[in-house]
């Protein structure tokens, strides 16, 4: 149990960080699974338009440190090369 009032305070935030990260990396899974959706249905329009809507909300992941930088580029790369096996 935290007994300063800073180690209280610490907790206090970090409920409500813990709170809006997972907010976040919700987000993230939604568009990618759009995008996966999109690529499994073999629309390239959709899938083109579901990538641009992916690419940023990595890169916001990453900025905000909800997502390492090596897992943002697996993701978005595994995306694309799926994206121009459908030409």
């Amino acid at each position: 149990m935290a007994n300063t009032p800073q180690a209280k305070k610490r907790i206090r935030r970090n409920e409500r960080r813990a709170e809006v990260n997972g907010a976040r990396v919700s987000r993230i899974r939604t568009f990618v699974k759009k995008a996966e959706a999109a690529l499994e249905s073999g629309d390239k329009a959709a899938a083109t338009a579901a990538m641009a809507q992916v690419q940023p909300e990595l890169a916001r992941g990453v900025a905000k440190g909800v997502v390492h930088r090596n897992t943002a580029s697996r993701k978005f790369s595994r995306l694309t090369k799926r994206l121009a096996a459908l030409a």
